[in-house]
Formats: C-alpha cells, sequence, structure tokens
C-alpha cells in the first residue's frame, strides 16, 4: 500500500486555489510567529522603543552631572543631611527646587533625572578633606 501511496503522492498536482491558500496560511502563521515568538515589531513600536530609551540615556546622564554638581557645592554636607532627611518620595522634588537637574537655557528639570540623583546621593559620602597642616 505505501507504494500505491507514493505513487498517488507523485502524481498529485494542486490547483492554483490550493497554491493560494498554501502561500497565504505560510505567510500568516509566519507573522504570528514572529510578532508573537520572534520579537517583531512594527515602526511605530520601534520608534516608541526607541524614543523611550533616548529618555531614559539623557536621564541618566542628567542624573550623574546632578549628583557630581550637588556634591561639588560648598553645602554640600549641609545640602546632603537635609536631602537623607526628606521622605523618599520627597527627595527628588527636593533636587528639582534646588536647580540641580535643570541646566543651561533649560526652563524645565530633565525628566526622571531628579529620581535618579536622589537615589544615587541617598547612598552617596562626602568625602573627607584632611587639613595639610
Amino acid at each position: 500500500m505505501s507504494n500505491e501511496m507514493m505513487k498517488n503522492w507523485s502524481e498529485y498536482k494542486p490547483t492554483k486555489t490550493v497554491w493560494l491558500w498554501s502561500c497565504v496560511g505560510t505567510a500568516a502563521l509566519t507573522m504570528i510567529i514572529g510578532f508573537t515568538g520572534a520579537g517583531w515589531v512594527t515602526g511605530g513600536t520601534a520608534a516608541e522603543r526607541a524614543q523611550v530609551s533616548t529618555e531614559q540615556a539623557v536621564a541618566t546622564l542628567a542624573a550623574g552631572i546632578c549628583a557630581n554638581r550637588f556634591l561639588a557645592a560648598e553645602d554640600a554636607g549641609t545640602k546632603l543631611a537635609a536631602l537623607k532627611d526628606l521622605d523618599s518620595w520627597k527627595r527628588d522634588t527636593f533636587i528639582e527646587e534646588g536647580g540641580w537637574v535643570t541646566f543651561a537655557s533649560m526652563k524645565e528639570p530633565v525628566d526622571g533625572a531628579a529620581e535618579l540623583c536622589a537615589s544615587q546621593l541617598a547612598t552617596a559620602e562626602l568625602p573627607v578633606v584632611e587639613n595639610g597642616a
């Protein structure tokens, strides 16, 4: 019986309709697998992700600059103690109001940078300066 099945299979000639629906099904299955399991995204989603990533990178850079500016100030010890005494959810406002995350001619602070800066400063210690006398 297997010889007969092989003969029938080799003589099979699919119609154009069968070819069309086979191609449509294969394309649909490929897209379903690609978008759900293989990580494919649309152009809009890719642009959104790139924008979010850019904003996070800018906030991270601004937070690093903020922490350095904060710690380099004359009254850094007093300000750092005041920051650490605040509730964690108030620290970003303290940083924003101090102007440490507003740069150059910006009117508003860098989004997300104040929270990151406050987190960095919450664990920071001021360097001990020894008198050379």
